[in-house]
């Protein structure tokens, strides 16, 4: 840590422009490999679809540039590995040796909760909604999906429940630096409540209630499980603190 304080600002500076070249390099071949495959990559990303539906584009360049975020996107995923790696490479050597001790499970907890939330998007919510939105087409209604508009709708979807599924973790954090507990949060229950709402209201990529309850649902589940969390971890700050003082 010493010698980490006596590097000069531009060593820093080479180091993270070292990374940063790295990281863009591992994206670059994680976006080539991806484009090979964008047109099944962009079908997985429709399957919550309902069978036989179809896509309409109202500008010429529209599926190529489609194809092309899709392809990023995966390339970005593809290439996390080195990312995460490359992150911890740049921070590591400026880290307190019980510091360092948390960083992998903090980051692993973080990266299967997001991981979760995506999944249970992708899985279970966007199926029942997209299902839900196009019951509305009658025989003079037809629905005409952008390729666009689509992968907009459910990337911001799918990531929204990706940060939303983070909540325990972040409880945890509170409960830790001894900011929140258990009884705190049971008695504020119904604030929280609300609080979601108006969270699931502002997350969602639309505005119609459907999305917000469709939301706001597991995220009351994950404050209940924040609490459990809580309870569990926030236990043994209060004794330390109190003995200290």
């Amino acid at each position: 840590m010493q010698q980490d304080q006596k590097m000069p600002f531009t060593f820093h500076l080479v180091e993270l422009r070292k990374r940063l070249i790295i990281s863009i390099i591992a994206i670059a071949i994680g976006f080539g490999v991806s484009y090979n495959y964008s047109d099944e990559l962009f079908k997985i990303l429709a399957k919550p679809l309902p069978p036989n539906t179809a896509f309409a584009f109202t500008r010429l360049i529209e599926p190529f540039f489609t194809y092309l975020k899709v392809s990023l996107l995966t390339g970005i995923f593809l290439a996390s590995p080195v990312l995460l790696y490359e992150v911890w490479a740049f921070i590591a050597p400026g880290l307190h040796e019980n510091e360092g001790r948390w960083v992998l499970p903090i980051v692993s907890s973080s990266i299967v909760l997001f991981i979760g939330g995506v999944l249970f998007g992708y899985f279970l919510v966007l199926p029942f909604g997209y299902t839900y939105f196009l019951s509305f087409a009658t025989d003079t209604i037809h629905p005409m999906l952008s390729m666009d508009e689509y992968f907009s709708f459910t990337t911001k979807f799918l990531l929204a429940f990706g940060l939303v599924f983070e909540m325990p973790l972040f409880i945890l954090f509170l409960s830790l630096l001894g900011i929140v507990d258990a009884k705190m949060l049971s008695t504020y229950r119904k604030y929280a409540i609300l609080a979601i709402f108006i969270a699931a209201a502002i997350l969602t990529p639309t505005p119609d209630a459907f999305s917000q309850i469709l939301m706001a649902v597991p995220m009351m589940v994950l404050y209940e499980v924040g609490v459990i969390v809580a309870r569990v971890f926030g236990k043994e700050k209060i004794p330390e603190r109190v003995g200290e003082k």
